[in-house]
């Protein structure tokens, strides 16, 4: 039963909520912040001690002691046309959007696909208008994981970092584990000479999608069977037409990405070639735009709002002080008619 407060009452606090559950006041942060990594107990414990004490966050009051922003930055390191070309960047932006309304926090995006805007975000987050950094895109050669711990701004990755950024919290899928049950899955329906359009080598999905496909196929890997792009469906397209005027024989094509498969069926298509009697096409994702192809995308599902959340949920364990850690989440395979 709620207990009824005195106007003149103090109003109570996580330390009085912790002594009602009798579990530590970490655990009660952790509760209010998302309830990762805390036992369904426990979790029980804290929010019938909540109920009892009639305890609320006032985020604001704690704004002015702490001297934080109460907002997060989702930081978009990309060029500005694949935030629109890529489903993948709305599903994040929302589940993460989502996590904080329910915290009573609010999120900033930031765009910094050129030289000139990074320079201007970076002055911005060290003005301290946010409290941490949600990093949607990690590049080994981006300057931002380096330049955030320097300025003592905690951040998250989406992905695994480059490995400068040891310690830094990330949330990633099983890369190699998703690649191989594609290629396996292609093999299945009598594909052997499996093309792989890949992303950037130097993010965490092109670099560890291409190794995976590599060392499945095994003695079958044919270099010239491999043609890079940067995830959005224009380079997908274009990636497809040097495939093609390189006049080796090919029988399905795995995409590193939905938007590059979209634009790989497109070129397919102008050259005469059916998807997927003549060629199979799989993507990575299943971000909303591998259903609405023709034919539809099969493809790898990522769990977006899962990904959103556990990055959300480690940053603000960082900003507390909390020691950075990893988390890798499972995908599922989708068969649809394109293979």
């Amino acid at each position: 039963m709620l207990m009824e407060q005195d106007s003149r009452a103090p109003r109570p606090t996580i330390r009085d909520v912790a002594a009602a559950a009798g579990v530590s006041r970490g655990t009660v942060s952790r509760v209010i912040n998302g309830g990762h990594w805390v036992s369904p107990g426990a979790r029980g414990l804290v929010e019938a001690a909540i109920e009892r004490t009639g305890y609320t966050a006032n985020h604001h009051a704690r704004s002015l002691a702490t001297g934080r922003a109460n907002s997060l930055a989702f930081l978009v390191t990309e060029p500005q046309h694949l935030l629109f070309d890529d489903p993948t960047y709305a599903l994040l932006l929302r589940g993460a959007a989502e996590a904080l309304a329910e915290r009573n926090m609010t999120l900033v995006l930031l765009m910094a696909g050129t030289d000139r805007e990074k320079e201007t975000t970076l002055e911005y987050l060290r003005a301290g208008h946010v409290d941490g950094v949600l990093l949607i895109s990690s590049r080994a050669s981006d300057v931002y994981i380096g330049e955030l711990s320097a300025a003592g701004i905690p951040a998250a990755c989406s992905g695994l970092p480059a490995a400068p950024a040891a310690g830094v919290p990330s949330v990633s899928i099983d890369e190699d584990a998703s690649t191989r049950r594609m290629i396996r899955h292609l093999r299945a329906r009598g594909r052997h000479r499996i093309a792989h359009l890949s992303g950037p080598e130097d993010t965490p999905g092109g670099r560890l999608r291409l190794a995976a496909y590599r060392d499945e196929m095994g003695a079958e890997f044919d270099g010239r069977l491999v043609e890079s792009g940067d995830f959005g469906r224009a380079s997908g397209a274009a990636a497809m037409e040097r495939l093609l005027a390189g006049g080796v024989r090919f029988d399905a094509v795995f995409a590193a990405s939905d938007a590059m498969a979209a634009g790989a069926i497109a070129t397919l298509r102008r050259a005469g070639l059916g998807v997927p009697d003549d060629v199979a096409v799989a993507g990575f994702d299943d971000s909303g735009l591998a259903e609405s192809l023709d034919p539809p995308l099969t493809t790898i599902r990522q769990p977006w709002e899962a990904i959103s959340r556990a990055m959300v949920g480690l940053l603000l364990e960082a900003v507390d002080g909390a020691e950075g850690r990893s988390v890798t989440l499972p995908t599922t395979l989708v068969q649809r008619s394109s293979t």
